[in-house]
């Protein structure tokens, strides 16, 4: 099966910068779409951003259009989540997770989860 290990994930100021990275490994093949969740304390789980493997198609949340970017490298097997003009309402542990059909981004669809790493926004 994949497995998955997020990265990247820290303390930064309003308006600061963090690029998350996922490490995709096992059987890499056998996804459709991966993509990054989040769930800050005390709220659900949301998705963030997703993209798929084969065509590079990518959905973000509103909440985070125009600041998050999603991005893949096939060939390394790895994915990234670029993280600009953070607020403190980004706080959340970001998980990366891929789904192996789906080809949108509701976390029903999704199937293997990494452990996720922290992404805290304070002053």
């Amino acid at each position: 099966q994949v497995q998955l290990v997020e990265s990247g994930g820290g303390l930064v100021q309003p308006g600061g910068s963090l690029r998350l990275s996922c490490a995709v490994s096992g059987f890499t093949l056998d996804y459709n779409t991966v993509g990054w969740f989040r769930q800050a304390p005390g709220k659900e789980r949301e998705g963030v951003s997703c993209i798929s493997r084969r065509h590079g198609s990518t959905f973000y949340a509103d909440s985070v259009k125009g600041r998050f970017t999603i991005s893949r490298d096939n060939a390394k097997n790895m994915v990234y989540l670029q993280m600009n003009s953070l607020k403190p309402e980004d706080t959340a542990v970001y998980y990366c997770a891929t789904s192996a059909w789906g080809t949108s981004c509701y976390e029903a669809d999704f199937d293997s989860w990494g452990q996720g790493t922290q992404v805290t926004v304070s002053s």
